[in-house]
């Protein structure tokens, strides 16, 4: 069952704070892939955003197009050192969330989970606001259980590769929960899946980014394994419409709530599905497995299609037509800043 407690204690208490009509939104990791497009939305519906990002793997090439509008504001600080700001709701989505990132500085991984958690959940409880947490399917490990449901406990390892993410993720869990149960702070826990679309990094490593670059540069693509290890993947714009409602659900649905797509494919058929849509002349070529790689990753969203009314609508080839589009011009746009070839 969904987490359900008594109406936190702690209201938002915005009138108190500004004579505005519009929202002070206060977003971490603003600047990445989907803190940008989640500060788009929040715009868009009317509100006033202070995007806060370090800038390790968000970029201001996300936000460029914000920075002069009059609702957009962007602070650069890191969410591990304390924020002393304004704000009627906080959105904490700071944190590396590929490997090839959060692995390049594991210990710091960790604090941005961690130390970031506690200094959000500090600011939401002065402020007396709701608190968003980006949460990740990788709380659930590599799961015996298939589909995943948010009742499962997860097959995580600790002292692996990975832990500094999925135990970083788990902790921050545990922080938002407790800081509820103890203080009846608002809390929203979505636990995201793999997600893609327009402004993911391009060398982040991730399968979708990584088929896509290599297809359009006609390099080799690399499948691990046999490709046969499924995932599913759920379009960004999708997924932003899922953190709004949740957001903006009954107090007493707190989450965790899984957001991705149910729909499964195969690794291998995943490259194939690239290829045909880029007109690559690529091949397919195998590397071993990462450790703790996971064999099935998949959601059960039936708590979010009861509580939230949400699925995501988007197809996989729309969304890979878009993204493709978009990492197209971006190669486009680097070769004519290089220059012509010697």
């Amino acid at each position: 069952m969904n987490q359900k407690t008594k109406t936190p204690k702690n209201q938002n208490t915005r009138s108190q704070r500004t004579y505005s009509l519009r929202k002070q939104m206060v977003v971490t990791g603003g600047a990445g892939f989907l803190g940008s497009h989640l500060i788009d939305k929040l715009i868009a519906q009317g509100h006033d955003v202070l995007c806060i990002d370090n800038l390790f793997t968000g970029t201001k090439d996300n936000i460029r197009h914000l920075h002069n509008h009059p609702h957009f504001e962007f602070k650069r600080h890191d969410v591990t050192f304390p924020l002393y700001v304004e704000g009627d709701e906080i959105w904490n989505l700071a944190c590396p969330a590929a490997p090839v990132h959060y692995q390049h500085d594991p210990v710091q991984t960790t604090k941005t989970s961690v130390h970031g958690a506690i200094n959000m959940l500090g600011l939401a409880k002065r402020l007396k606001c709701p608190i968003f947490q980006a949460s990740t399917s990788e709380v659930y490990g590599d799961p015996t259980q298939h589909p995943q449901t948010e009742d499962y406990w997860g097959n995580v390892n600790p002292i692996g590769p990975r832990s500094t993410y999925d135990e970083g993720k788990r902790c921050a869990e545990t922080l938002f929960f407790d800081y509820h149960r103890e203080h009846g702070l608002a809390i929203k826990v979505a636990r995201i899946f793999n997600t893609y679309g327009p402004r993911m990094h391009p060398n982040d490593g991730r399968v979708v980014s990584n088929f896509i670059m290599q297809a359009l540069q006609g390099e080799d693509i690399t499948i691990y394994g046999e490709g046969s290890q499924t995932r599913s993947f759920c379009y960004v714009d999708d997924l932003i419409d899922g953190f709004i409602k949740l957001m903006n659900s009954p107090a007493d649905i707190t989450g965790p709530i899984n957001l991705g797509n149910p729909s499964e494919i195969t690794i291998r058929e995943l490259a194939e599905t690239v290829i045909d849509l880029t007109g690559s002349k690529s091949k397919l070529v195998q590397a071993p497995l990462p450790a703790d790689d996971p064999v099935r990753r998949c959601p059960d969203i039936t708590r979010a299609r009861e509580n939230l009314d949400w699925q995501p609508k988007t197809d996989l080839k729309t969304g890979l037509r878009h993204t493709i589009e978009y990492f197209d011009k971006l190669l486009a746009d680097s070769q004519a800043a290089a220059g012509p070839a010697a």
